[in-house]
C-alpha cells in the first residue's frame, strides 16, 4: 500500500507521511490509505483555532458539518422511531442505521413552515428544497429568484478560510434546469441546496471526476499538484489580463454599464481570492489513486462514489463544511435495482394505496442504508485527537417535505449524526414539539464558532437538548 504523497509539504500537510494504514478509501477504483489527520495541520494552527472559537472540538480536532438531501419526504409511519430518548427502537427505515445508533439522534418536530402553500399556491417541491437551509420565504418566479443565504455558507463565511475549499457542494442531479421547474418556481430553487446570498445559489457538483480533479488536481498520481500550479498561474494570466482589458474600457461606458461590469468584475474578484487562498494552501495533496472515470450509470454508484468523495474532503480537511443533494425534491427516478420500477414522485403520492406506501417506505429504506455506510466510513478513520472523525463531525440528513402525499413540511424527517465534539447529545430520540428547522441551525452554527447571528431564516432562538 502506497502513501499519500504530496510535493513541497506545506505548513497545513507537513505530516502526511503519518499514515493511519488501516482506514481507507473505497469506490473510486482501488483501495488507499488515507493519512491520519495529526499530519494535516500543525499542532499551532490548530491552537490558534480554538483560540478563536473557529470550527474546532474540546481537543482540538478539526470540526465538520454536513448536510445531506433525501427527495420527496418520508413515510411517517415506517421512518419515526417508537418509544423516546435512549429507550427507542429505530424504524424499519432506520433501521440500518443500527449499528450507529449512539453516533447519532434522530430529531422531530422540527418544522418549516416557509415551505407550506399560503397564497403562493403549487410548487411543494421546489419550496421544500429552496428552503430545507434557508428557512426564508422564496419569491415566486421564473425569473425574479430571491431566497437567502444558507446555514452552510453561514458557517463557511465564518470558517472557510481555514481550508483550502470553504465549503463543497456535492449533488446527484447530472442535469442543469433553468426556467419554471415546479409551478411557476424557478429551477434555481429544486436543483440547489447551498446559497451564497438571496439571489445566488451556489450550483453543486455531480462529476465523481471534476470534483476529484477540483480537491486534488487532474493527470496522473506525481502529476497533479504540478497541474494545479500549472492552471493557476494560466488563470493569473487572464485575470491580469482581463483586469487590465477592463481598466481601459471603464473610461468608454456610462453609469449603467459602469454597474454592469462592476458585477461582472465582482466574479473575477471572487476568483482571485480563491487562487490567493489555494496559494497559502500550498501545493494539492495528490492521492496514489487514479481519477474517477465520470458519473456512474448506477444512481446508488453515483451516490456512494460522492460519499466516498465527501468521506475524503473531511478526512483530508480539504474542507469542514458541505452539502449533498441525493436528489432533487420531485426526483422521479425509478429504482429498479431495488425492484422498484415506478417513479418515486409519483408514487409519493400514494394516496393511501399500501402497495405505494410500502414501495416509497422501501426506497426511504434504500436511502438509509446509503447513508449508514456513509456514516461507518467516518466512524472507521481515526481523527487527530484519537477518537473518530464521525465523533467530531455534525451531519443533518433530511428532507424538506415531511409526508410528500399531503405535501407537508411539518415534523420533517430529520436525523442528526455525529457527536459535534461531544457538544451533540447522541443514542436518543427526542421530539421538539413544533419548532423552526432554523433554531436548530442557528445552535449548529453557534458550535463552528459563526457566532452573532441573531436570526437566521423564521428562527425563533436556539434549539436546546441537542
Amino acid at each position: 500500500m502506497k502513501k499519500l504523497t504530496a510535493p513541497a509539504v506545506s505548513a497545513a500537510e507537513q505530516h502526511l507521511n503519518a499514515m493511519d494504514r488501516r482506514h481507507f478509501l473505497r469506490g473510486l477504483g482501488a483501495c488507499i490509505a488515507l493519512p491520519s489527520l495529526a499530519s494535516l495541520v500543525p499542532s499551532r494552527a490548530l491552537a490558534a483555532e480554538a483560540a478563536q472559537g473557529l470550527a474546532t472540538t474540546a481537543t482540538g480536532a478539526p470540526l465538520r458539518t454536513a448536510f445531506v438531501y433525501f427527495p420527496n419526504g418520508a413515510i411517517p409511519a415506517t421512518w419515526w422511531p417508537t418509544g423516546s430518548g435512549a429507550d427507542f427502537k429505530l424504524s424499519p427505515t432506520l433501521e440500518p442505521l443500527a449499528a450507529l445508533r449512539n453516533r447519532l439522534q434522530v430529531v422531530g418536530g422540527l418544522d418549516h413552515l416557509n415551505a407550506r402553500a399560503g397564497a403562493d399556491g403549487g410548487g411543494d417541491h421546489a419550496r421544500g428544497n429552496g428552503v430545507f437551509l434557508t428557512g426564508v420565504r422564496l419569491n415566486k418566479s421564473a425569473t425574479d429568484i430571491r431566497a437567502g443565504i444558507s446555514i452552510d455558507q453561514a458557517i463557511a463565511n465564518k470558517v472557510g478560510h481555514l481550508t483550502r475549499f470553504p465549503s463543497l457542494e456535492l449533488s446527484c442531479e447530472t442535469e442543469r434546469r433553468s426556467g419554471n421547474c415546479d409551478s411557476g418556481y424557478a429551477c434555481a430553487y429544486q436543483f440547489n441546496l447551498a446559497w451564497r446570498s438571496a439571489t445566488a445559489p451556489m450550483a453543486p457538483e455531480s462529476n465523481p471526476r471534476l470534483l476529484f480533479e477540483r480537491m486534488f488536481g487532474a493527470g496522473a498520481h506525481g502529476a497533479r499538484a504540478e497541474n494545479a500550479q500549472r492552471r493557476m498561474q494560466a488563470r493569473r494570466s487572464v485575470l491580469d489580463f482581463v483586469n487590465e482589458d477592463t481598466r481601459l474600457m471603464q473610461r468608454r461606458l456610462d453609469t449603467t454599464d459602469r454597474d454592469k461590469l462592476d458585477q461582472y468584475l465582482t466574479g473575477i474578484r471572487d476568483v482571485e481570492v480563491r487562487i490567493q487562498k489555494a496559494e497559502q494552501f500550498g501545493p494539492n495533496i495528490d492521492p496514489n489513486q487514479p481519477t474517477p472515470n465520470g458519473v456512474p450509470q448506477s444512481h446508488g454508484e453515483h451516490i456512494a462514489l460522492m460519499y466516498d468523495l465527501l468521506a475524503l474532503a473531511f478526512k483530508t480537511d480539504t474542507t469542514r463544511v458541505a452539502t449533498f443533494a441525493l436528489a432533487h425534491d420531485g426526483d422521479n427516478r425509478s429504482h429498479s435495482e431495488i425492484g422498484v420500477v415506478e417513479g418515486h414522485h409519483d408514487l409519493s403520492h400514494h394516496q393511501n394505496n399500501q402497495e405505494r406506501i410500502d414501495k416509497i417506505s422501501k426506497i426511504d429504506r434504500w436511502y438509509a442504508e446509503r447513508f449508514a455506510k456513509f456514516l461507518q466510513q467516518l466512524e472507521e478513520a481515526r481523527d487527530i485527537d484519537g477518537n473518530s472523525v464521525l465523533h467530531n463531525t455534525r451531519i443533518v440528513y433530511g428532507s424538506g417535505n415531511a409526508d410528500a402525499n399531503r405535501h407537508s413540511h411539518d415534523n420533517l424527517p430529520v436525523v442528526l449524526a455525529g457527536g459535534g465534539g461531544g457538544l451533540l447529545q447522541t443514542g436518543r430520540y427526542v421530539q421538539h414539539g413544533g419548532k423552526p428547522m432554523s433554531n436548530l441551525f442557528l445552535t449548529l452554527a453557534d458550535q463552528a464558532g459563526a457566532t452573532g447571528l441573531e436570526r437566521f431564516g423564521d428562527s425563533t432562538g436556539r434549539l436546546g437538548n441537542v
